[in-house]
């Protein structure tokens, strides 16, 4: 499985969520993920664009992931 693909399964996955101090874990992870990389900028408007676009077009040619497989990967990840 490609990562845009796994990408786009978390997306889905965490829009179904409904457990806020799990969504909070995930945006705590993420805050800290980006300080060590120095992601530090948001995008601009240009670079939300592509990677919309390129999410879509990774959905319609059905480069996904289901959310169970991700589940198991970020449970894995995080033992």
């Amino acid at each position: 499985m490609d990562i845009q693909t796994r990408k786009l399964n978390l997306i889905s996955y965490v829009a179904q969520l409904q457990d806020e101090m799990f969504i909070k874990d995930i945006e705590d992870f993420i805050l800290a993920e980006l300080g060590k990389e120095g992601y530090d900028k948001p995008f601009s408007m240009e670079e939300l664009n592509e990677r919309t676009d390129q999410s879509l077009e990774d959905s319609k040619n059905n480069r996904v992931t289901e959310s169970s497989e991700l589940l198991s990967y970020i449970i894995r990840e995080r033992q």
